[in-house]
């Protein structure tokens, strides 16, 4: 599935949307450039949990924040300045892949061995300096019909 954006604001409601159909131990991964739009979209996702966006800052100095006054907990991970894959494992990263809430993860690819089996993957792309594209895919059964689900959300 693919989608474009024209605006931040669309970004945001873009996130806002699929965090509806979002549920506890839920993993997305974002890919793209810097400046493709991953923190605004993570910060979509956020306010679709009902965290309000101005609470939702980049992790970048810290690897994760975590929200838990929404729908569910939010994990938001930044791995841009993550050196090494095995430096996740002080951060006990499993439990919150697997736990109680959503993680929204910028950078997965930094994860090395340690990345999750199966996520949703969305990949950011800079095509004007107010245009982004999203290309969605999954990884495993449960993505695979989040992302059908999805698609018929944004669809009608």
């Amino acid at each position: 599935m693919k989608l474009i954006s024209l605006s931040t604001a669309k970004t945001v409601n873009l996130g806002r949307a699929i965090a509806k159909r979002l549920n506890q131990g839920d993993i997305i991964c974002l890919f793209g450039e810097l400046g493709s739009g991953k923190t605004v979209f993570a910060k979509g996702i956020a306010c679709g949990l009902k965290i309000p966006q101005q609470q939702v800052i980049s992790p970048t100095f810290v690897l994760i924040r975590q929200y838990d006054r929404g729908r569910l907990p939010f994990y938001h991970f930044d791995l841009y300045r993550l050196e090494f894959p095995k430096d996740i494992l002080v951060l006990g990263y499993e439990e919150y892949f697997y736990g109680q809430g959503i993680s929204v993860i910028e950078w997965p690819q930094k994860l090395g061995q340690f990345m999750p089996e199966e996520y949703l993957r969305i990949e950011l792309k800079i095509i004007s300096p107010n245009k982004r594209l999203f290309k969605f895919s999954s990884q495993g059964k449960r993505y695979r019909k989040l992302l059908g689900a999805i698609n018929e959300d944004i669809r009608h």
